[in-house]
């Protein structure tokens, strides 16, 4: 410090006295200086305040480390959340390229956790195939069932994306005819554009359909989803991204626009709790899910849930059983999801993953002999023609996909989709970078994805042998589990019989714990762990 206030007087000295070029060497240090100071100066960073100047170097090499690390160093098939080679299938199928890959597998093949799927000598020719098979959704008290694709644009808001990345995916969906979820910010103008088939989903804020307190408002509610854009309705319990936690949008980020899509008061932050207000047992959820069915003129109303404990899902399904009220789909994201803001802890260590989460309400349906009126829809990185395959298998009759789709629309998986920084004006609001995002081209770049992703799951389904998606199952695809052993999904997820968990006598051994603690009167684990003798 006392050294540049030394090095200061000299050159205005020597400025004085006639060297003009001392002036000039001032002004060019003078940044420098001033910068040097407020790092001594400061008292947050200890770095820059021990080195001055030099110590920023620390903090450009951390803002570099992610780009350096993935354009540079991460091999192929290693990186996350998604690997270099996923990234570029989306970015050749989205532009309508070349997606065969040359010279053989990069992938280890005989690595822990090596997935195949079984082909058949009896292979059928995928053109045989309908070229863009559908699931219908609508249970028997549905009366306005929906022909949904196997692969749809996974559930995210206005808010968390930008409105020309809203814009874009729903035109996408319009050209290629999938679904495209809303997310729970409600229905924006942006949802609207193309008119592509919307899945309204509904949070714990009830975001379009609520009340001055924050409570459903059953005739926002009518009014909404009497559009015919709309579909289908998600009731949202959980996600995989932040499992039982809820969201804060401040007040700086409620415009008049936010507040007339999500009915809020503009300027005040809204806090959507953990927790839905409308009911607090299984039961009372199931009246909810039929009164929405209703007021929206029938159209198939599900929920959304990430699995916690698993004894809650059970007594889910008893409710259903005790009321005789059903869901037209339930929607399994895994804890491996997320495509905006989730604290740490949440993002990493909560909830289980899409696999034995599917697996699990699969069996579980199949247990209470629920599931011939229930589909079920699987969202949890699935990026491929197999990973359709292997999510059909373990039970799932459609899937979700997030940031598969935003990828599609030129995400270059910056990791900086909560810093209102996108680079390519996905998830930010930014003027500056959402002018990059030109919707008439991303749109038919999000259609090509989908129609040349759904085009490879034909092809695999060709190979299986298989015509009918209903054939597909947890034997046709296997996991290496060590170098020289292998498993088929049937093993690693065995199914329960049809009907067992509706009689105490054949229940399984792995259900027993969590038939004892559920009951379709309360989530809460009604029985302490001390007197389950198990």
């Amino acid at each position: 410090m006392i050294l540049s206030v030394c090095l200061v007087g000299f050159f205005v000295w020597l400025g004085i006295a006639g060297h003009q070029l001392a002036w000039w060497i001032l002004v060019i240090l003078a940044p420098f200086l001033i910068l040097g100071w407020v790092d001594v100066l400061q008292v947050k960073d200890s770095i820059r305040r021990n080195f001055p100047i030099v110590g920023w170097g620390r903090h450009i090499a951390l803002w570099m480390r992610p780009k350096i690390f993935q354009y540079f160093v991460e091999p192929d098939t290693e990186g996350r959340p998604f690997n270099k080679l996923q990234r570029s299938l989306v970015y050749r199928r989205s532009d309508g390229g070349v997606d065969t890959n040359p010279f053989g597998t990069q992938r280890n093949l005989y690595a822990e956790g090596y997935e195949w799927m079984s082909h058949s000598i009896a292979a059928i020719d995928h053109h045989e195939l309908p070229s863009h098979p559908r699931v219908r959704i609508g249970g028997p008290d549905c009366k306005q069932p929906y022909d949904c694709s196997l692969l749809n644009i996974s559930a995210m808001s206005y808010g968390s994306l930008s409105g020309r990345a809203c814009a874009a995916l729903n035109g996408g969906a319009a050209i290629g005819g999938f679904a495209h979820n809303t997310g729970e910010g409600g229905v924006s103008p942006y949802h609207r554009e193309y008119d592509g088939d919307l899945i309204y989903q509904i949070g714990t804020g009830y975001f379009g359909c609520r009340t001055k307190e924050g409570r459903f408002d059953p005739d926002l509610y009518a009014e909404l989803t009497a559009d015919d854009r709309i579909k289908m309705i998600e009731l949202k319990l959980s996600q995989g991204a932040k499992p039982g936690h809820g969201g804060i949008l401040p007040a700086s980020k409620v415009s008049e626009e936010i507040a007339e899509i999500r009915k809020i008061e503009m300027g005040k932050a809204v806090i959507s709790p953990p927790y839905h207000k409308e009911f607090d047992t299984p039961i009372g959820l199931l009246e909810l899910i039929k009164r929405m069915r209703d007021l929206s003129g029938g159209k198939p109303v599900g929920f959304k849930l990430c699995v916690g404990h698993q004894a809650e899902f059970v007594s889910i399904c008893k409710a259903m059983v005790a009321t005789g009220i059903k869901p037209d789909f339930i929607s399994v994201d895994g804890g491996e999801g997320g495509t905006g803001a989730a604290p740490l802890e949440f993002s990493n260590s909560v909830g289980m993953p899409y696999k034995e989460g599917l697996a699990f309400v699969y069996n579980t349906l199949e247990g209470f002999d629920l599931k011939k009126d229930i589909k079920l829809i699987a969202s949890g990185k699935i990026v491929s023609g197999f990973h359709i395959f292997k999510a059909l298998a373990l039970g799932a009759d459609a899937c979700y996909s997030a940031r598969a789709m935003m990828l599609a629309l030129g995400c270059i998986q910056a990791l900086e989709c909560n810093q209102n920084s996108c680079p390519v004006g996905v998830a930010t609001h930014d003027p500056a970078l959402t002018s990059g995002l030109v919707v008439e081209d991303k749109k038919v770049k999000v259609a090509n994805y989908h129609r040349e992703t759904i085009e490879a799951f034909n092809e695999l389904l060709g190979a299986s042998g298989m015509k009918d998606l209903d054939m597909i199952n947890r034997s046709h695809v296997s996991r290496r589990i060590t170098e020289t052993q292998t498993a088929r999904f049937d093993e690693i997820y065995p199914y329960i019989p049809v009907g067992c968990l509706l009689r105490e006598d054949t229940v399984p051994k792995s259900y027993e714990m969590a038939m004892r603690l559920s009951s379709p009167e309360t989530f809460l684990l009604h029985q302490p762990l001390s007197k389950l003798h198990i």
